[in-house]
């Protein structure tokens, strides 16, 4: 089995008993939507034709009990299996998200467009084949009933209409590979054209800086295009669909018409069974154009589980299901959630990291002096677990956060020198998810108002017009660099992890809001009342932080040498590196 035809068979198995009702309540509307012809024809042969009066209300009001039914089927069936699509496409959107979050190093780098393209798009298009499959066996069903309907009028009506419906459905099913090959290039190239929009907006202030509008308008109009020629070819291919089905279904109708009509004139049958034998023919077009669709977006909903079966391969976590909570990772070696750990790297080789054997023991704080900016990214993303090491091994306690970077997560925290603040205010920019939430009467949690004393963050937010709540664009883009390089600071110290590893946290700051975050940060992490056993590790050239930290290490592509920051600064490669 195919990864996509797995994923969709999944999709069944996770709303199985949605779609099985919403499956039974659509038949239901077709088998009685089928029957209305049925009913109309003995109307006219059992009550108009006799005149009676008590046979017309009779029959009256099975055609109106009819149509009820039908009716209540047919909304129930679409409540039901609307429903379960919304849900399986929110549980599939869940899983895009996991994996990408979760994707080990070695992975191939995703572009923004193409996951935002797969989490919206090919998501809900595999959850569609809950309602394509069940309109798919209603319509099959309601098409049945027809075929009997008509073989109970005349034998060779119906067996002309069980012959032909399941040709047209062959037909159409050979059209079916090529449409599914058409929208999966359309995705792509959608995708392709949204990721290169965004990097283009992302660097959109550099790029007025240095004259590169043209050339990057030049590079979107090629990526749209590219996307628009993909998106006519789709078109085109679901055109030949539809209009393959509709020549069919017209040509099936008008025949099985003018064959009833004709054996109407013979005297064959009577006028009670023309009315059923072209109202039968008349319905047929809904079942048959609902086959049609269907097998169309089947291939659409084939195309798009393509893509999402494709990046949910890459996860290395597993796929949360849409009302699980969130689980807590597990501790380190049995460790509790908050307790000491140490932080240890022994020969660690990585790109221009050679050989690096450093530790930093709970309680200490530890600065990293490097000028490399290569040593840097590698040292950080050895931390982090997102770049592979080719020799050595990292430490915290007993664990590898590479082997298990979700475990690593409740112990270690790892903040990078680019800033993302995530949310629509500054309040759920801070959040960490931590579990004492917001405090009563709209204010912060202690922690946090904590953490915004000791980053001098505070300021930030008084200065805000509605404090926490104030609106957060885009990026940031209503916050100064060093505004933003404050709160997350604050949101890093908030979420108050026994390892913490800051990357340049202080370069945006003026002086003396420098000397006043060094200051909260010793004191917050390693002062009098602080939580005991906490690990900080800061890599910065900056002599106000490292000048409060136990310990420094010096990187260069030499080796690793470690002393006080006093200590240090009587060699000129340290004194080079921070002296300003």
């Amino acid at each position: 089995m195919t990864p996509s035809r797995r994923l969709l068979a999944d999709v069944l198995r996770r709303r199985r008993r949605p779609a099985l009702v919403g499956c039974l309540s659509s038949t239901v509307h077709q088998t009685c939507e089928a029957l209305v012809p049925v009913a109309v024809g003995l109307v006219v042969a059992r009550a108009v034709a006799t005149g009676s009066t008590s046979a017309i209300a009779w029959s009256v009001a099975g055609v109106l009990a009819l149509f009820a039914v039908l009716t209540a089927a047919g909304a129930y069936a679409f409540w039901t299996i609307d429903g379960a699509q919304l849900r399986e496409a929110h549980h599939l959107r869940v899983a895009v998200l996991s994996a990408v979050l979760h994707r080990p190093p070695a992975a191939p780098v995703l572009r923004d467009g193409d996951v935002l393209s797969v989490a919206t798009s090919d998501t809900r298009h595999s959850a569609q084949v809950i309602a394509l499959l069940g309109y798919l066996v209603s319509a099959s069903a309601g098409t049945v009933v027809s075929a009997v309907v008509l073989l109970r009028v005349d034998v060779l009506l119906g067996a002309g209409l069980l012959v032909a419906v399941p040709l047209l459905v062959l037909g159409l099913q050979r059209l079916a590979p090529r449409l599914e090959r058409r929208v999966r290039t359309r995705q792509e190239a959608a995708g392709l054209a949204a990721a290169t929009a965004a990097d283009l907006l992302a660097g959109l202030r550099p790029l007025r800086g240095f004259g590169g509008v043209p050339e990057a308008v030049l590079r979107y109009r090629t990526a749209s295009r590219t996307s628009r020629d993909a998106a006519v070819g789709a078109a085109g291919a679901t055109a030949a669909v539809v209009g393959a089905g509709s020549l069919a279904t017209g040509l099936l109708l008008v025949g099985t018409a003018a064959a009833a009509t004709a054996l109407a004139v013979r005297g064959r049958i009577g006028v009670g069974e023309l009315v059923t034998v072209v109202g039968a023919a008349a319905f047929l077009a809904d079942p048959v154009r609902t086959i049609t669709s269907c097998v169309q977006g089947l291939a659409v909903a084939r195309a798009g589980a393509g893509r999402v079966a494709a990046l949910l391969a890459d996860g290395a976590a597993p796929h949360p299901t849409v009302d699980a909570p969130v689980r807590t990772p597990p501790a380190v070696a049995g460790t509790p959630a908050g307790a000491a750990v140490p932080l240890t790297l022994r020969g660690v080789s990585a790109g221009p990291l050679r050989e690096l054997t450093l530790s930093a023991a709970p309680g200490e704080m530890l600065g990293v002096v490097t000028t490399d900016v290569a040593l840097a990214d590698a040292l950080v993303g050895v931390l982090s677990g997102q770049r592979t090491r080719e020799s050595g091994e990292v430490r915290l306690g007993e664990l590898d956060p590479a082997a298990d970077p979700v475990g690593a997560t409740r112990h270690l925290l790892v903040e990078p020198h680019t800033v993302h603040l995530l949310g629509g205010s500054l309040r759920e920019a801070l959040s960490t998810g931590a579990p004492d939430g917001a405090a009563a009467g709209g204010r912060a949690p202690a922690s946090l108002e904590r953490a915004l004393v000791a980053s001098a963050a505070q300021e930030v937010v008084r200065a805000r017009p509605a404090g926490l709540d104030d609106v957060l664009l885009e990026r940031g883009a209503n916050l100064s660099g060093g505004q933003q390089q404050r709160l997350a600071l604050a949101r890093a110290l908030a979420a108050d992890r026994p390892v913490l590893v800051l990357r340049d946290p202080t370069t945006a700051l003026d002086a003396v809001t420098e000397d006043a975050v060094a200051a909260g940060l010793r004191a917050l992490r390693h002062g009098p009342g602080s939580p005991a056993g906490r690990t900080t590790v800061v890599l910065t050239t900056s002599p106000l932080l490292l000048a409060r930290c136990d310990r420094v290490a010096l990187l260069t592509a030499a080796g690793c040498r470690t002393g006080t920051h006093a200590e240090l600064l009587g060699e000129d490669a340290y004194a080079t590196a921070v002296l300003r």
